[in-house]
């Protein structure tokens, strides 16, 4: 497949256009005493929005800026919507390990939601930043745009979470709900979709009649909405990635009654991209930032606390959500609070080698073979005809560059450093175990 760089916008040719411009924060998250009323009235205003910073950054800005490609060596630029599966891309610029890499980096941009980061990264405001696995698939097979999974940025970290009055106990259910999801091409609704069909249950994308007790209603909305939207009743539940599950628990007296991690093993959720003609034009200047975040996965696995703190309100501000929520996104993931017996049954295989969260860089082949064969059969909105043109097989060679990601694992101390290795016969492979 030959591939040619078209300057697109996302946000018109994604098959839903998502809101995602920033908005001004009203409020100090972070203040002592901060309340769940606290956190609705501000959420309600401000969407959980951003800083003065982002604000500063993207208002009328995401014109081109400029990459490799056109002959200018650029400053590391980073966009980021606020979930800790962005953590290791944070955490190399506040441990300093781009610059130990000789890297000169801008702080990172806070951007609300999937479209409008896209967007920016298409069109150069960005020459680094994380998506959502299946989003890259849409960008390189239906708009034919060179982007590169150069990494992963984790395992597992997403979760179902269900409002205080939904009468939802366990993925049964769902069926007559009106469940929100952070993107159509997303592991979300593909792992959403999976746990439907367990129970038989039909995905509906248009609202505009009574749904039927074997029908669930699916529709997207900007993650650092939906604890928001779940309080107010307005939405039954939703699946997205962390930290907005655990504010979901603390804030919005929400259930998680499933991690996606139990259902797909140490899966990946988001990933970090590259255009492919930054890595043709300058591959030593990518491979020292591969390093880096390789370097920031394995500190942020070691100190869960510390990383916890810096992402938080309380630390360096990426997230705009107090210390307690971050901690209790990455660490919290006990029998008693989640298990079958005594908990919400959010934990139902005990004996996988899963966390809430864990940190693995390289991107395993068997993965992405399973991902792109689930997204031919996942309900989603537009036209997704480019899936029948693509092998998953194909997409495992071409989407992924695994030169780099594998250097900076070996200049780390190994694969077995990071989580989700069994095997160490077979570091480089794995099977993917899925059980709704």
């Amino acid at each position: 497949m030959s591939v040619h760089e078209k300057k697109r916008n996302v946000e018109g040719r994604q098959p839903t256009a998502l809101p995602g411009k920033a908005d001004a924060a009203g409020g100090d998250l972070s203040r002592a005493g901060y309340t769940r009323k606290d956190f609705l009235r501000i959420c309600g205003r401000a969407g959980l929005a951003v800083t003065a910073l982002t604000v500063g950054t993207m208002c009328g800005s995401l014109s081109p800026g400029h990459s490799f490609a056109e002959g200018k060596e650029d400053v590391l630029r980073i966009g980021y919507i606020p979930i800790t599966d962005a953590t290791p891309l944070l955490i190399a610029y506040a441990k300093g390990f781009y610059a130990e890499e000789g890297i000169e980096a801008e702080r990172p941009v806070l951007i609300r939601g999937w479209s409008t980061l896209s967007e920016a990264f298409m069109s150069k405001k960005f020459n680094f930043t994380h998506l959502l696995l299946p989003i890259p698939v849409y960008m390189r097979y239906s708009l034919d745009f060179p982007v590169k999974v150069v990494a992963w940025d984790h395992l597992n970290n997403s979760a179902i979470t269900v409002g205080e009055k939904s009468g939802i106990n366990s993925l049964r259910d769902l069926g007559g709900k009106r469940i929100a999801i952070p993107y159509w091409y997303s592991m979300h609704n593909i792992i959403l979709q999976l746990c439907l069909k367990k129970y038989g249950i039909r995905v509906v994308t248009r609202e505009g009649k009574v749904l039927e007790d074997d029908e669930t209603y699916l529709f997207t909305m900007n993650p650092p909405d939906m604890p928001t939207a779940m309080a107010r009743g307005s939405i039954d539940g939703y699946i997205v990635a962390e930290p907005f599950n655990a504010a979901g628990e603390i804030f919005a007296k929400g259930r998680i009654i499933r991690f996606t991690g139990d259902v797909w093993q140490n899966h990946p959720c988001c990933v970090a991209v590259m255009r492919e003609e930054d890595i043709r034009m300058n591959p030593e200047w990518c491979q020292r930032v591969i390093n880096a975040v390789v370097k920031a996965e394995l500190w942020s696995k070691n100190n869960m606390g510390e990383t916890a703190h810096i992402l938080s309100k309380e630390g360096d501000g990426y997230l705009p959500l107090p210390e307690k929520v971050i901690a209790r996104a990455m660490m919290k993931y006990d029998l008693d609070t989640y298990g079958t017996e005594k908990g919400t049954g959010a934990i139902t295989h005990a004996d996988w080698p899963v966390s809430r969260i864990g940190f693995q860089p390289y991107q395993f082949k068997s993965n992405t073979v399973k991902v792109v064969e689930y997204l031919k059969e996942t309900v989603m909105e537009g036209d997704v005809s480019f899936l029948d043109k693509v092998s998953p097989e194909f997409v495992s060679e071409d989407l992924m560059n695994y030169e780099m990601v594998t250097k900076a694992i070996l200049k780390a101390g190994g694969m077995k450093r990071f989580d989700g290795i069994e095997r160490d016969d077979a570091l480089f492979t794995r099977d993917e175990i899925i059980s709704v």
